[in-house]
Parts: C-alpha cells; structure tokens; sequence
C-alpha cells in the first residue's frame, strides 16, 4: 500500500520461534534461509511479525523521525520494522542525505531490539517503467543503483537483514503494460545479483504480480538465486470468501517450499481508504499465517497512510491497530 491508494493480521499463535527479545546481535548478521525458514545460527526457525513505517522523509519533514516510534513498535510486541523508501523521496534528499536519514533510524531500531527491512516501495511495471503514480516514477537503472548504493552501505548490518526489492508489481489492468512472471523473473534475478555482489549476506524479499499478490508461477520457475523470500499482500478485496482456499492457491501454496512474508496487510472497515475489511478478515489472515509460520508485517503505523494502525502521535490504536498489536504481544484477538 502507500500514502494515497492502497497500503497492510491472528489467531492463537503457534509454531516457529521468534525473535522477540533483546536486541539483534551486536555484529554481522545470525540470520540466514534454511529451506522454507529464516533461521538463526543455530537453525532455529524465526518467524518475523511487525510493521511498517512511513517514509523516513515523510516523518522527518513532519517531525516525528525520532526513537519514539520505534520503542512504540516494540512495546506492541514487533521484532521487525519494515521501512519504506520511495523514489521521489530518494532523489530529492540524495543518496548520501537520505542514507544518513536512513542510518537514524537503524540505530534507533537497533536500541529498541528490532530487525530493519527496507523496502524500494515503488508500484508499477519495472519492464515497461511506467508507474502507478509520479511518486513512484522510477527507471531500472535507478532502481539497479539504489540497491547498489543500500546494499553496499548495509553489508553484514546486524539489523539491516532484509531487502524488499520492490514493493507492488503491477500491470494496472494493462494500462502500464504487459508485466508476466516469465518477464519479472529475470529483472528480479538482476537485482537480486547486484544486491549479493554487494552485500552477500543479506536476504532478499521478492514480490510477485498483481500488486504482489500472486505467486502462482513460482515453484515452477523459482528466482535463480539463494536465500531468497516470496511477498504477498493479501488485502482483502483481492478475494471473496472462502479464503483460505485462495490464498493457498495463489500464494501461500508457495511456503510449502521458501519463506514466505507477507509484507503488506490490513483493513479499515470505515473505507477511507480503497482497502476495507473487518476483523473476521483479520483474525482469519493471521490464523492462516500462524499455522503455516509466515512472517508478517502490518501496514501503517502512521496516522496519514491508510489503512493505519494508529490514530495519531500519542500511537492510539485503530480497530485494526488493536488487532494487529493483540497478534504481535501474542494475546487474544479482538471479536469478530
């Protein structure tokens, strides 16, 4: 999801491992794949649970880019924060300035014992490079040298183990052009190889179509590269009930084989935004994460980029936001 459009869920929790107190190690990275798992040296399976942030940019120039959010996403229970970078943004400030800004907030999230995951929150045909929205407007060459530029900086971070590599892959019903697997496939493996060149420990986060949603085509034709993770989001209007058999079908079939994080979802009942949902919508998504140890983070945790988790500042939680943080500290879920 993003600012304007579209933007990002549990049961009892079982399973996997989690990383869920003290902080990450104090140097290199303990984190790596094993088969279908993020384990940790000693192979033990984590299961990431968190959320997302606005764009650093976005909070500095509001003046809320501060250690504040982070110790709030860790009291709600989280070990990751996943962190957006948009393209207009990153030009705007510059690599160096933005990177800085970047740097800021690893550390805070450092302090406050969480893993970082930063994403390249662009939505739109990486191919054709046409965008959904001038905010997104972003070339492969750039993109290339984003992941370059970030992979290079954060090599071996101790918290920085995640790369998003692109946030929504879209065809926009055609309007940006054809965009098939076959075609993503090996954008993806590009990027994947510029990002190991740079930073060979790092886990890479790749998307599949439809705005990630679907990852139909993967077990056939895999990305050619290792310790790579598969991204859905699954919001709710991407299909009608039943759901479990659906998501199964177009993306969760693929767990069964590589991890799979679920890097967008949410809801918001009021429809402010183009994404509704309840909390039965909820409560079924994270029960069906939770038995397959999906890793998971939750879109906003910033009162202006809908679907939010929190009403404002002093971090009051929506109706999503009390669900979301119920899944995290592992407590019971709000009813239905």
């Amino acid at each position: 999801m993003t600012s304007t459009l579209r933007v990002v869920f549990v049961l009892g929790i079982v399973g996997a491992a989690v990383v869920a107190s003290g902080a990450p190690p104090a140097t290199g990275r303990a984190l790596r794949v094993q088969g279908n798992q993020f384990v940790d040296p000693a192979g033990k399976p984590i299961v990431f649970r968190g959320v997302a942030i606005g764009d650093p940019d976005k909070l500095a120039k509001a003046g809320h880019w501060d250690e504040r959010i982070f110790a709030e996403i860790r009291a709600w229970g989280a070990n990751v924060v996943r962190v957006p970078v948009h393209p207009v943004a990153w030009r705007a400030r510059g690599a160096k300035a933005y990177l800085a800004l970047l740097d800021g907030g690893v550390t805070w999230a450092r302090e406050a014992g969480l893993y970082v995951m930063v994403d390249w929150h662009v939505i739109g045909n990486l191919r054709t490079e046409l965008m959904q929205d001038p905010m997104y407007d972003t070339t492969r060459k750039e993109t290339y040298e984003f992941w370059r530029t970030v992979a290079s900086h954060y090599r071996d971070d101790p918290s920085v183990v995640l790369y998003e590599l692109f946030n929504e892959p879209t065809e926009y019903d055609g309007t940006l052009g054809r965009l098939t697997w076959a075609q993503w496939k090996p954008i993806l493996e590009e990027i994947v190889g510029i990002v190991r060149a740079n930073d060979p420990s790092s886990i890479v986060v790749v998307a599949g179509l439809d705005w990630a949603y679907e990852l139909r085509d993967v077990l056939a034709s895999p990305v050619d590269a290792p310790a790579v993770a598969y991204a859905s989001h699954p919001y709710p209007q991407k299909r009608e009930e039943p759901w479990e058999e659906k998501w199964e079908a177009d993306w969760g079939h693929v767990a069964a084989r590589y991890p799979v994080f679920v890097t967008e979802l949410g809801y918001d009942r009021n429809g402010s935004v183009p994404v509704v949902g309840t909390n039965h919508y909820g409560r079924a998504l994270v029960s069906y994460m939770e038995k397959r140890r999906m890793s998971w983070a939750a879109w906003c945790f910033d009162p202006d980029w809908g679907p939010t988790l929190i009403r404002d500042w002093s971090f009051t939680p929506t109706e999503q936001g009390l669900l979301w943080k119920a899944a995290l500290l592992r407590q019971p879920l709000p009813p239905e």
